[in-house]
């Protein structure tokens, strides 16, 4: 079921999303050479509490360990945070993190360069962040969860690349996970269609290569099948009442 947010649920989530906004923000301003991963978490988890009332989202969502899911390179999403994964120069890290407050939920997600990386690597970067852009301006009223898809879809595709089809973007409130799924492809007019109060997580994972993936043995780290490099970006918005843009609840600023 598809739950619509009142005027006063939008603002606390937006509240929420700040929080996770400067989370990002503290963590790209640690991503380094020779940093870890685990060393990334417990910075985040810090941050996140220091704020009265607020918690990780993910940490003990579904038994998942940590408050940041941290995927390098070929890693797709969902990468446990470990001592042992330490950052070297040219990865690509993908950082994922969400923020309880009040009882709701706000959800993002980044791709960071560690030092200096290959072109091929920046360009993904780039065209990931566009089909973003691309699906959230389409979470207007009167349009369709198949409009947001097929704008992510037509960005990647453009550029090259494909977009993994098994993840799927998704409602989100106070439930982490809510209706409807956001799929990063799609024909326009299909799927649900947004009405005003609805609050979704709208996150392209886009791979230079196939976009098959396999899970890990860990049962959480989701890869490339092709062992390409992926990227992934994430806002949480909300569909406004006035027919304008969404409004974004994880900027920054």
């Amino acid at each position: 079921m598809i739950t619509i947010k009142s005027p006063r649920e939008i603002e606390t989530m937006a509240a929420a999303g700040r929080i996770v906004a400067e989370t990002l923000a503290l963590v790209a301003s640690h991503v380094r050479p020779g940093v870890s991963t685990a060393d990334l978490d417990r910075l985040a988890e810090e941050f996140i509490r220091s704020h009265p009332g607020a918690r990780p989202s993910f940490k003990g969502l579904y038994d998942f360990p940590a408050t940041l899911c941290t995927s390098i390179n070929q890693e797709v999403v969902h990468g446990i945070p470990s001592p042992r994964r330490v950052l070297n120069e040219g990865d690509l890290l993908s950082v994922d993190v969400g923020v309880w407050l009040e009882g709701l939920h706000a959800d993002s997600a980044a791709t960071f360069p560690v030092g200096e990386i290959r072109s091929e690597a920046n360009r993904l970067l780039q065209v990931t962040q566009e089909a973003l852009a691309a699906g959230v301006a389409q979470a207007r009223v009167g349009n369709h969860v198949g409009d947001i898809g097929h704008a992510v879809q037509q960005v990647a595709e453009a550029a090259g690349y494909s977009v993994v089809r098994e993840l799927v973007g998704h409602g989100i409130g106070a439930s982490f996970h809510e209706e409807p799924q956001v799929p990063n492809y799609g024909k326009p007019r299909r799927g649900p269609r947004l009405v005003p109060g609805m609050t979704i997580a709208i996150e392209p994972m886009v791979n230079v290569g196939g976009p098959e993936i396999r899970t890990l043995d860990d049962k959480w780290t989701v890869v490339t099948q092709d062992g390409s490099l992926s990227a992934h970006f994430e806002h949480t918005v909300a569909v406004l009442a006035n027919g304008g843009p969404p409004r974004v609840l994880t900027a920054a600023g």
